[in-house]
Formats: structure tokens, C-alpha cells, sequence
């Protein structure tokens, strides 16, 4: 098929936000009679989740301290379970397992849950909760939890699977995906507004542009000629912070343990939630005894058939890129394309031992040379960006939050065509000068 000079919809990047954007967009078109599926076209400079979506970790929750988070990852649990086959996806549930510091944000996030009809426990004390973990699994021995959170919607789907069932949902719809083109920029009328995208195959005129590039986030703010750095009323203070720079890479710390999924059984031989533990215990080596940290970690795990053994990760770490460079690619041959500190691996197992004693004396299973994880694009306040950058440009930034953002798509293809979501308000670009902040939490995770 010949390469195509026009397109009234393009969409850069086929991994979630792209492949969701399309689809819905195809079926919004139909819905109002303006347009279908074929009207759109996905570019990719690799292939369908070539980049971070496919070796993300596909967990899929809805634990979040900030309302809006919490709200926009309901609408996405509920896409997930609309078509659980295709998505590849496993509704086993998930927890969050947390230390006495964490409890009041964490009974927030509970009666917040309950506010919004989305089904979990909360279970309150060290000994209650001790119990209660034992009830799922016999050997649980994690030290300092006062609260657990169990919430049994999500679960987790396998990543690289659930994104090609989407494309065969956009692609039934009439959407065209063209992989192995790179986006090389765009031309713009006096007025801002694209008129074309360039590529290295050739340049495709179109009516709107939607950018759903995940860590390649940064390379198309700088071909747009956005801000590279911002400035930031504070929610409380109501003081200005200046020259915050846009965009941080953080190297995102993810593993699997090459052992049998089943290992990870609960006591009556079921699969079992995905588990997230934050907590100030000590954590000790799991290798010779020595003390690894004694300030608060935190660790995340699931068995995995896709991954073939329990896969999850740790607290990510910033990466120094170079600032102004829009050229450089997060996965490119000039970066650390799947950066994971030297000490992760024994950190994280045993972090799994300190939990579960069926982890003990497992570090030599781990896959060292397993890609998982990656580079993520994080905006300044770690939260998704999604908005306009021009008339007819939509920018999904996500901020690592992605892979379980399914139903993002939805709300920019509905946003496209008119009809704004108020779930989409909370992450316009706009609330960094109007100091409309998110929440911050006492997680040691940036995105939480």
C-alpha cells in the first residue's frame, strides 16, 4: 500500500494512549455520523507497544490519594473490564499494604473509594492486619503494616497481548497503523496550526494531530516549541516557583523472578491480588544478611505467565538526560535504554522475602537481562498532562501512569469531538500557573 500524503486524523505512537485514542475516536466518528475509522492513521517509529507499553508491568489500579487520579482510574478499570478477553486482562485485584505513616492518606483513599461505589477492604492495625494477610498467604511476615487496602476490581493484563487485541478492535474499525515511520515535525500556518506532519517516508497532511508518545513525550514538546521550562503557583502558598524544567526521565525499576507463577498461589490455590507493600521496616540482603536501608522502601509484585515467574518493581530513580536536546531518543542507542540500579535486584528480592517467606534464598532466579521498566517522561508534579498544545493538536502526556489509563482514549476522542469529560479538567497544562495542583501523598513513589 502506498504511503499516504492525507489523513484527517493522525495519531503518533501505537502504544496504549494511541491504539485507545484511535479506536474510540473511530467510534465516536461513526456514532455522529461524521467520519469513521478510516479517517485515522497511527504512526509508529517501531511497532504496535514497542516502546513502553510493551514491557510495562500492566497493573491496573485505582489507588491513588488524589480525587481526580482516583476517579479517571475508575473510568479505566471499568474499559478494562468491558472486554477482558481481548485485553488480556486478569481482574484479580490489587493491595496496598502500607506503614503507620501512610495510614491517614491511605483511609482517605478507602472512604474516597467508597464515595465513588468502587468496591475494596480496609483492614486497620498491625495484628488485624498481620491476620488478615495470612488468611490470603500463610507465610506472610511483613514487619511495621498498621493498614491494608484491598481493593477487588483491576488486577493486572499482559501487556504487549492486550495491545494487540486493541489494534485488531482499531483496525476492525477501519483505522490504519503504519509502524517503522519516524516523526521528523511539523508545518504549522501563521496561525499555529498544523497543516502537516513530517516524517522520514514523507509528509502527510491532516486536519488534527494527536501525540500519545509516552517517554518520546519531551521530543514532541520541543518540536512544537513548548516551554521547556515553567513556571508554578504553589496550591498553598500561593507562591511562584520559576524556570521548573517541563520534563525529568526517571528510570523506572522493574524485574521478574524467573520461578514457576505458581509459586505465588494463595492459600486456597488461587491467583492472587497484586501486591504493593510500603513500609520503614529494616530490609535486610536477602544475599548475606547485611542491611540494605532502613528508610522507607517500597515494593510492588504479581505472578506473571506472560513475564513466566513474579514480576513487579521498586521506587524509580531520576536519569540525567541532556536538557535541551530534542533529538534524543529515551530509547535510543545514545541512551541507558532499560536502566535498572545496580542493587535492584537484591533490594527487590529481598524486599519479596521480607514479605513472604517463600522468597527466602531465591535471589539467584532473578532475570537479569530481562527488559521490564524502562524510561518514563515525568511532568513536574509527576501527574499526566492532557490537553491541547494547539488548535488542532491533542497531547496525551502521561507521566508514567499509562498502561492502566486504557480508558484515557475514550475521554480524548470524546474531548475531540466536543464533548469534554470533567475527569480530564484536573490534568490540563493550565493548572501549573493556576496552582490547581494534585495532592500530594507520603508514598515514596512519585506517582502516587
Amino acid at each position: 500500500m502506498a504511503f499516504p500524503t492525507q489523513s484527517p486524523y493522525l495519531i503518533i505512537g501505537a502504544g496504549i494512549h494511541g491504539l485507545s485514542t484511535a479506536y474510540h475516536l473511530a467510534l465516536e466518528l461513526k456514532a455522529r455520523g461524521k467520519g469513521s475509522g478510516k479517517d485515522i492513521i497511527i504512526l509508529d517509529k517501531g511497532g504496535i507497544a514497542a516502546g513502553a507499553t510493551g514491557i510495562a508491568c500492566g497493573v491496573i489500579r485505582n489507588n491513588y490519594f488524589q480525587p481526580a487520579m482516583r476517579e479517571l482510574m475508575a473510568h479505566s478499570v471499568n474499559i478494562w473490564e468491558s472486554d477482558p478477553e481481548t485485553y488480556s486482562y486478569h481482574p484479580v485485584g490489587y493491595m496496598q499494604i502500607s506503614f503507620e505513616g501512610m495510614h491517614a492518606d491511605i483511609a482517605s483513599i478507602y472512604e474516597q473509594q467508597k464515595a465513588i461505589d468502587y468496591t475494596s477492604r480496609f483492614i486497620e492495625g498491625e495484628k488485624d492486619c498481620t491476620r488478615y494477610m495470612r488468611g490470603l498467604f500463610d507465610d506472610w511476615q511483613a514487619k511495621n503494616i498498621t493498614s491494608v487496602l484491598h481493593e477487588m476490581p483491576g488486577g493486572y493484563a499482559n501487556n504487549t497481548k492486550a495491545m494487540y487485541g486493541l489494534a485488531t478492535k482499531a483496525e476492525a474499525e477501519g483505522v490504519r497503523i503504519i509502524t517503522g515511520v519516524t516523526v521528523t515535525g511539523f508545518d504549522e500556518d501563521n496561525s499555529n496550526t498544523i497543516k502537516a506532519v513530517r516524517t522520514d517516508k514523507g509528509t502527510i497532511e491532516t486536519d488534527y494531530v494527536v501525540i500519545g508518545a509516552g517517554p518520546w513525550a519531551k521530543q514532541f514538546w520541543g518540536m512544537l516549541n513548548m516551554p521547556k521550562t515553567i513556571s508554578i503557583k504553589s496550591s498553598q502558598t500561593g507562591e511562584l516557583a520559576e524556570n521548573v524544567p517541563m520534563w525529568t526521565y526517571w528510570s523506572l525499576q522493574e524485574g521478574t523472578l524467573g520461578v514457576d507463577p505458581k509459586m505465588q498461589i494463595t492459600n486456597d490455590g488461587k491467583m492472587p491480588p497484586v501486591i504493593h507493600v510500603d513500609t520503614n521496616a529494616p530490609l535486610y540482603s536477602e544475599h548475606d544478611g547485611r542491611l540494605i536501608t532502613d528508610q522507607l522502601w517500597g515494593i510492588y509484585y504479581k505472578p506473571d505467565f506472560h513475564f513466566d515467574g513474579i514480576q513487579g518493581g521498586a521506587a524509580p530513580f531520576i536519569v540525567d538526560k541532556p536538557a535541551d536536546d530534542v533529538a534524543v531518543d529515551p530509547y535510543g542507542p545514545e541512551s541507558p535504554e532499560f536502566i535498572v540500579g545496580e542493587d535492584f535486584a537484591e533490594m527487590w528480592v529481598s524486599g519479596l522475602a521480607h514479605c513472604q517467606k517463600r522468597f527466602e534464598g531465591t535471589l539467584a532466579e532473578y532475570k537479569t537481562h530481562e527488559p521490564s521498566g524502562g524510561i518514563g517522561a515525568f511532568t513536574p508534579d509527576s501527574f499526566p498532562v492532557f490537553d491541547t498544545v494547539r488548535s488542532n493538536c491533542y497531547l496525551i502526556a502521561d507521566s508514567n501512569h499509562g498502561y492502566k489509563m486504557l480508558g484515557v482514549g475514550k475521554l480524548v476522542a470524546e474531548d475531540i469531538c466536543g464533548q469534554t469529560s470533567s475527569l480530564l479538567i484536573p490534568f490540563r497544562f493550565s493548572r501549573y500557573i493556576e496552582g490547581k495542583l494534585h495532592p500530594v501523598s507520603n508514598s515514596p513513589f512519585p506517582w502516587s
